[in-house]
């Protein structure tokens, strides 16, 4: 068996004059989480869609779990479950009956129809909300829902585009809590998030931008080759502060996170802690604290969205 549920070489998809996704390669281990990492319109929700044949690529090769797409895409359906960014189950219909209903889609046996339903609803915590019609639901039990639906076949891959996206941090960190007792069960999960946490969260990671692979790797392994600096600098007056170390030639990006910028450089850049705070001095700004820091993904991100040169 290969070792990869999804392999894609050269997947291209365009829209008239617009490339959506250029040239992408990709090779994802099965039972991992598999994160796609990127700004709005950068390709994530149209390479999904290609995945699972939902779409048809104007170029490249993909194998999902041993199919070919998009030509046995039928084959690759009951294998696949596919969580969408918008919820798309039944708002007037209850939690039971649109889990009946996405049971006979899948076409359940009726001998254990209601045993899996009742599996899935003890599983994701729905028993008080079976009679409840889902248009009532809070985002967080849609989203408990939304899962239990594309779950309740037991895939082996799963597909969650942007998941979270509308439910509070709690809810946030029990649906990923989820995901993980699925890989311990050897499901394997592709997700595209606008989240750092959640992105750090996954066994591997692809930074979409404007179509392009720009990264690829383990989150951990991105943050320690990214070529660039970090150096977080304190001020009482960082606004200001911020202007003036943006105008610095051999600055990438600079963030402000409370009275301290994280501030991205060139590699190795001479003198730059004392460039720092000449500029500081310069401007009649006081500096209280200069020193290196580690990057991160967030780091990893900029770079690889804004800055090319800064990442090998």
């Amino acid at each position: 068996m290969n070792d990869y549920a999804i392999q894609a070489h050269g997947l291209s998809k365009n829209f008239d004059q617009v490339q959506a996704v250029v040239d992408l390669e990709l090779e994802i281990p099965r039972a991992e989480i598999f994160g796609f990492l990127g700004p709005n319109g950068s390709g994530k929700t149209t390479a999904i869609r290609m995945l699972c044949g939902l779409l048809t690529p104007s170029a490249g090769h993909i194998h999902v779990l041993g199919h070919k797409i998009p030509k046995q895409a039928e084959a690759l359906r009951l294998k696949v479950g596919y969580m969408t960014q918008n919820f798309s189950l039944y708002g007037d219909l209850s939690v039971w009956e649109n889990l009946a209903f996405i049971a006979d889609i899948y076409s359940l046996k009726r001998t254990s129809r209601n045993s899996v339903i009742r599996e899935s609803i003890e599983r994701y915590t729905l028993g008080h909300l079976i009679r409840q019609r889902v248009a009532s639901l809070s985002g967080g039990q849609k989203q408990r829902l939304a899962l239990a639906a594309a779950t309740l076949h037991k895939p082996e891959l799963l597909l969650l585009d942007e998941p979270t996206s509308a439910v509070d941090p709690e809810n946030r960190r029990a649906f990923w809590e989820s995901l993980f007792d699925l890989v311990q069960e050897q499901t394997t999960i592709l997700v595209s998030t606008h989240y750092m946490d959640e992105a750090e969260r996954c066994h591997g990671l692809a930074i979409l931008d404007q179509g392009r692979l720009v990264a690829a790797g383990r989150p951990a392994d991105l943050a320690q080759q990214i070529v660039a600096d970090v150096y977080l600098l304190e001020s009482p007056q960082p606004r200001r502060l911020k202007q003036i170390i943006n105008e610095l030639s051999f600055v990438h990006s600079v963030a402000q996170i409370g009275n301290t910028l994280r501030v991205m450089t060139e590699r190795a850049s001479d003198n730059a802690v004392a460039r720092f705070g000449a500029a500081a001095s310069g401007a009649g700004l006081t500096l209280l604290r200069c020193e290196a820091g580690a990057a991160n993904l967030e780091d990893v991100f900029v770079a690889a969205t804004r800055n090319k040169q800064a990442l090998q």
